[in-house]
């Protein structure tokens, strides 16, 4: 499987999604960012590896699934599922993401 984003699973309200997508958006690796509360389909693919919850932020790398990941977790998934995307990597532009 070609892993050319990763797909981050998140909905409003969710204090932990907002502290990742942060911190995705700052690491500049491409990211799909979906919410689950506005795609059904998104939604059951999110409780297929949660045990039957929706449990956000729930984060895909290829075919490799993270429930509540801190960001080490998902570097190191990254450089092992998807190293290539450390290349695909953009500078988080000021205001978006960036903490400066």
């Amino acid at each position: 499987m070609d892993t050319n984003q990763i797909e981050f699973y998140w909905r409003p309200g969710c204090p932990f999604c907002a502290i990742l997508r942060g911190r995705l958006r700052e690491s500049g690796l491409p990211v799909r960012e979906i919410n689950i509360w506005e795609d059904s389909e998104a939604a059951a693919r999110v409780r297929s590896v949660t045990g039957g919850d929706e449990t956000v932020p729930t984060v895909f790398i290829g075919r490799r699934a993270l429930v509540n990941p801190s960001m080490d977790e998902l570097n190191e998934v990254v450089r092992e599922e998807a190293p290539h995307l450390f290349d695909l990597a953009q500078p988080a532009v000021q205001g978006y993401g960036s903490r400066h």
